[in-house]
């Protein structure tokens, strides 16, 4: 009995199975609903998933370059799709072709600011020779509307005694007469207008400031005893250290105590080393001394004083040679600069040593002293024409900033303007 009673449950379970799995399978043929097809699918995503996941950045690489390469295939699609666009005019088209053929300009450098000019300052200095030579110039054509040849010996007067020179008063002259022979000098303005022209043409050859060539410039003083030399390698210190320059001075007249002592109170006003000697040591170990310091320390102007020199003196002029000789020794195209300091006030003296030291020296320049303190100004006009030298410098004044510049066409016109230049200058 037992037996049956488990057989039939045995049969009843079977049963129980069979009934429940029928009910929860589907039909051959029937599909299955929504539902059960994404729970069937969540595996697989799940699966992939991981899979992505684990999958090198190669393989990220080839899913964006073929998400690339679908995205250039789809944009043919959409050009394709676009209206196209209106002709442009060809002025529109080759506008902008003009502007990239156009080459692109190189930024140029800016050009240094013009310096101020002061020609009433500058006609305030050379007072004493507006005074002198040029009024009495304008004596001559003042109430006279015509001109007669004559003027001219008048005009030979006045500048002979102004020392202007004799080779260069008659080579203005000339040129006066030839003019007036073509009657183009009708009235006193005209021949006033010639006069301006001529100083003009004499005075305009390539001078200026110090030029500036390497680390250090050298530049060599020369001149006679009471020319100021001393004074005016102070106010160049002075000038050149306001702009920024290193400055070095050489204090080379070893056979004057003063002077030395003179260059190193300017050193120290300017805060410039001063390189001296023992006095009575010899010049050019002294200037070869400087030269040496100066290259080491890499300043940019080296000025060097000399003894004054006679200019009748042909030992004297070999010593100043010898100097010379010494400072290209201890630097390569040194001197750079050779300048003659002159007293404007000894007038045709002045002439005849720069024509001695151009003579001896190649001198590249004149600096004229105390030409605030002469008459004769005209010794400007014989030292350019006769010599061919420019005037680099001249001195106004007591003041460093009275040492100036010279400037050609400034010069002429506070020497020779009236006043309505003065006006217009203003």
């Amino acid at each position: 009995m037992t037996y049956v009673l488990i057989g039939i449950a045995l049969v009843l379970a079977i049963g129980l199975f069979l009934f429940f799995s029928r009910g929860r399978s589907t039909p051959p043929g029937i599909e299955a609903p929504p539902r059960d097809r994404e729970a069937k699918g969540a595996p697989k995503a799940r699966e992939s998933d991981l899979a992505a996941a684990k999958a090198p950045a190669a393989g990220k690489a080839g899913t964006t370059g073929d998400a690339h390469a679908r995205k250039q295939a789809a944009e043919p699609t959409k050009r394709e799709a676009q209206p196209a666009a209106p002709p442009k005019h060809a002025a529109e088209v080759e506008a902008p072709e003009r502007e990239r053929e156009k080459p692109v300009e190189a930024a140029k450098p800016s050009a240094p600011p013009a310096a101020k000019r002061d020609i009433a300052g500058l006609r305030k200095g050379l007072a004493a020779t507006r005074g002198g030579f040029i009024a009495r110039l304008t004596a001559l054509f003042t109430g006279k509307k015509e001109i007669d040849p004559a003027i001219l010996e008048q005009i030979e007067e006045v500048m002979l005694t102004s020392d202007v020179g004799v080779k260069t008063t008659q080579s203005i002259l000339a040129r006066l007469r030839d003019r007036l022979q073509k009657n183009e000098l009708a009235d006193s303005d005209a021949v006033w207008a010639a006069l301006r022209a001529e100083a003009a043409r004499i005075l305009t050859i390539d001078g200026g400031t110090i030029r500036f060539s390497g680390k250090p410039t050298v530049v060599l003083m020369v001149g006679v005893n009471g020319v100021g030399k001393t004074t005016t390698i102070g106010k160049l210190a002075t000038k050149f250290t306001a702009d920024g320059k290193k400055v070095m001075l050489g204090a080379g007249d070893t056979f004057r105590a003063a002077a030395v002592a003179q260059l190193e109170v300017w050193g120290k006003r300017v805060s410039a080393d001063v390189v001296r000697g023992k006095e009575g040591a010899d010049p050019g170990a002294v200037a070869f001394e400087a030269t040496t310091k100066a290259k080491e320390a890499q300043v940019d102007l080296l000025l060097v004083d000399t003894a004054g020199r006679l200019h009748t003196k042909s030992p004297l002029m070999d010593e100043i040679k010898k100097v010379r000789k010494t400072i290209a020794k201890a630097l390569d195209g040194a001197p750079h600069e050779t300048l003659l300091v002159l007293d404007a006030t000894t007038g045709q003296n002045a002439l005849n040593q720069a024509s001695m030291f151009k003579d001896a020296l190649d001198l590249t320049g004149i600096i004229l002293t105390k030409l605030d303190g002469t008459a004769k100004g005209g010794v400007v006009l014989g030292i350019c024409d006769e010599l061919k030298v420019p005037v680099r410098y001249i001195g106004l004044g007591e003041r460093a900033e009275d040492l100036r510049e010279f400037r050609p066409d400034d010069f002429v016109e506070a020497l020779f303007g009236k006043g309505d230049d003065e006006a217009a200058a203003a």
